[in-house]
């Protein structure tokens, strides 16, 4: 079974490297842009050419969300032309296409009930960007959906680990450089360890690569029917100052930390306030079972 990975050098893609060995009836592809251009259809064309790959993890994408307000276009190219061209070629060499997707296109507002319940976004729920780089992630899926039947669309948030450039990483770094800190606690979401992320993909391609084969040695031809838009994140919900207290709490670290509204701290890009997810369909349809961000945390801080 081949699974090639996008976006090999990003937290996600070192995250399914690093547990890599854990599935060894896997044979891993990894490429990253210098290896294959998402962007570029030829280029795509070509790998798949050379590979053929039975499953595509498709980690790559723009996520620098500020600076995409300035950097629409490359922004578009990555997250929506690069998807549609994913799709096409997975459509060609009948290829099924994990893509991961972001809290970032739900507005996060109007989650609370009239009795005061909060409402995490079901798959179902209607999208509503209000950031470029929410937009355009929403235009990948849709370039998805339009293209290819076979695809699971895994939206996900808050995403940090041991690798790359996160949030948890800079709480770190400026811990270490000033006594003092605010971080927002009025937009409410869930952390996701990139791992646990990596762990779920690679148990979608199992569980999906297993029926498949059931069908062919049993002649039942038809195709699998849980193909579609997943949630995952860790179990739990906080806001971003909860975030921040964790860390130092769980390393020890004294730090004035002060919380702050999303008003105070103005950013060019507008985030959802409320953005946890629901994860019911993705918990029975696979088996998996979904760490708190707390316990996926302390293993990630650890592992530092």
């Amino acid at each position: 079974m081949v699974v090639l990975v996008t976006g090999a050098n990003g937290q996600l893609g070192q995250s399914i490297q690093f547990i890599a060995n854990k599935y060894p009836k896997i044979q891993f592809v990894y490429t990253d842009f210098q290896e294959m251009d998402i962007t570029n259809f030829q280029s795509c064309h070509a790998v798949f050419t050379k590979h053929k790959p039975q499953f595509c993890i498709n980690t790559a994408a723009y996520t620098a969300v500020d600076k995409a307000e300035g950097e629409s276009e490359k922004a578009h190219l990555i997250n929506a032309t690069g998807a549609e061209n994913l799709a096409k070629v997975c459509k060609e060499f009948d290829t099924i296409l994990l893509h991961i997707s972001t809290d970032f296109i739900f507005s996060g507002e109007n989650r609370v009930t009239s009795s005061g319940v909060e409402m995490p976004y079901l798959e179902t729920d209607i999208p509503n960007p209000q950031s470029i780089y929410g937009q355009t992630k929403l235009d990948g899926e849709l370039a998805i959906q339009k293209n290819l039947e076979k695809y699971f669309i895994v939206r996900t948030s808050w995403v940090y680990s041991q690798f790359g450039a996160n949030f948890m990483k800079t709480m770190l770094r400026v811990a270490s450089e000033r006594d003092s800190l605010s971080v927002v606690n009025d937009q409410i979401g869930t952390p996701t360890n990139a791992v646990d992320l990596a762990e779920v993909l690679l148990k979608i391609v199992e569980s999906c690569h297993a029926e498949l084969v059931y069908f062919v040695s049993s002649q039942k031809l038809e195709s699998a029917s849980n193909f579609g838009i997943y949630n995952f994140s860790n179990e739990g919900k906080c806001s971003w100052y909860d975030f921040a207290n964790e860390i130092f709490q769980q390393k020890g670290i004294s730090i004035d930390l002060q919380p702050i509204p999303t008003s105070a701290y103005p950013t060019p890009a507008k985030r959802p306030l409320f953005s946890v997810l629901d994860k019911s369909k993705i918990k029975t349809t696979f088996p998996i079972a979904i760490a708190d961000w707390k316990i996926s945390l302390k293993k990630c801080l650890e592992l530092l």
